[in-house]
């Protein structure tokens, strides 16, 4: 077995969920008429939207209504989609001043959205249900083996939404080593805001389990949580990372420092929203994702492995990025009824956190402005951009490594679908992109 064979196929946790089996692929489409068509509904909630930003309760509400008749909470897939963005559009309309009155024209989408806490178990087991991250796990991991070869001592610097899945999978490799396995130095970043999925216990528990494991696989692991912000773009957490290589000086040659980034750097806000406070004055122009990317140079990290969602959530327009969040938010929706069917016996709990969590994304994308609008997703093409003006260059992944994340999409529901771009990896879904993972090096 490769040194890589392993990353995929290993579990820690145990996964409570059957592995999906392959469907038949499904377009966009509904029925009620043409009136549940993917396109009539988008056009109807822009609509929507524009009349709810121009103050015009009498047509939102009329528009409100046809959708409420079309977009059912416990419909087919274009239907539970279009009635999360009806929801969110009820959110927006109550912060509108003129338009509060909405809240009460409409029933079934005026309901709080419930995000579930999981445990750690649950969790495991619910990114295991698709490729959604274990693509990001499976070609980061194989990265990163490739990047620490030879090193006695790899730092993971860990800024992840999915707190720490990713590693015990990484454990497993570096315990088969054949120079033996090295001292894993874990530092995650423990971000304070409440972003789903959420875990229902502390850092320093899962850090406790994630020691425990590693000592069940003969690895020596040390691990620290560092609590930080994505709000200023985890600048503290830089800065002393930054503050303890100054310290050590050229005493640790042999450790390798890998910076692994999980769809979290999407919740750095891409524009500058209050002066900047950090160690990097020298432009107060610059926006904090700008600000984090020249900050993580200055670490000259062994690789950077960067995956995220390739959507773009960041426009100003509501209408523009209604838009944009609907053309790509489909895709969850229909991977569920492949993967996650309806009447399928003990699914309907793990249906609810799902969706549960696709509402509290797309309210934040509709509902929210500001501070408060966290998710910020950009499109592959502007993060490689912004790697390389920040001193970085791309570096592609090993035919093994591709190999692996090949054979991880055969165990899930047929439609999944990798594509290389220049060095980079796209998943895709019925041919659309849906998640990108690249890896990153300081230009010499």
């Amino acid at each position: 077995m490769t040194k890589t064979q392993i990353i995929h196929r290993a579990r820690w946790w145990p996964a409570c969920f059957p592995t999906p089996k392959p469907a038949s692929a499904f377009g966009v489409g509904g029925g009620n008429n043409g009136l549940g068509d993917a396109n009539c509904m988008e056009q109807l909630l822009i609509h929507c939207a524009t009349a709810i930003d121009a103050n015009d309760a009498t047509l939102a509400q009329q528009i409100l209504w046809v959708l409420n008749n079309i977009a059912l909470p416990d419909g087919d897939s274009n239907q539970r989609l279009a009635s999360a963005f009806l929801r969110a559009l009820i959110s927006r309309a109550a912060k509108s001043g003129t338009c509060k009155m909405l809240t009460a024209a409409v029933g079934n989408a005026n309901v709080a959205i419930s995000t579930h806490k999981f445990s750690v178990t649950e969790l495991a087991s619910f990114v295991d249900l698709t490729p959604w991250h274990r693509f990001g796990f499976t070609a980061a991991n194989s990265a990163i083996l490739d990047a620490v070869e030879g090193f006695s001592v790899i730092h993971i610097v860990d800024l992840s939404l999915t707190h720490c899945m990713q590693i015990p999978t990484l454990i497993d490799a570096v315990a088969s080593r054949l120079e033996g396995p090295p001292l894993i130095k874990l530092t995650v970043a423990g971000a304070t805001e409440d972003i789903p999925p959420m875990l229902d216990l502390s850092y320093d528990e899962l850090g406790a389990k994630l020691v425990s494991f590693a000592r069940s696989k003969n690895v020596n692991m040390e691990f620290r949580v560092i609590p930080s912000s994505c709000t200023d773009g985890f600048s503290s957490f830089i800065e002393e990372i930054r503050s303890e290589q100054l310290v050590k000086g050229n005493n640790f040659t042999n450790e390798a420092m890998v910076v692994n980034c999980h769809m979290m750097l999407h919740y750095i806000p891409e524009e500058t929203l209050s002066p900047i406070s950090s160690f990097d004055t020298c432009n107060p122009n610059s926006s904090y994702r700008t600000m984090f990317l020249k900050n993580l140079r200055r670490l000259e990290p062994t690789a950077v492995v960067l995956v995220d969602e390739d959507a773009d959530f960041t426009s100003n327009d509501i209408v523009y990025r209604l838009k944009s969040a609907f053309n790509y938010l489909w895709i969850p929706y229909d991977t569920m009824d492949t993967f996650l069917p309806r009447g399928v016996g003990g699914g309907s709990k793990e249906r609810e956190w799902y969706e549960g969590d696709l509402c509290w994304k797309i309210e934040n994308v509709v509902a929210q402005e500001g501070v408060k609008r966290v998710e910020r997703a950009e499109p592959k093409s502007r993060w490689v951009q912004r790697m390389r003006n920040a001193g970085f260059r791309g570096v592609g992944f090993s035919d093994e490594g591709v190999a692996e994340v090949k054979g991880m999409l055969d165990e899930h529901a047929a439609g999944w679908g990798l594509k290389r771009e220049e060095e980079h990896l796209v998943l895709t879904w019925k041919g659309h992109n849906v998640v990108f993972a690249t890896v990153w090096v300081p230009t010499t």
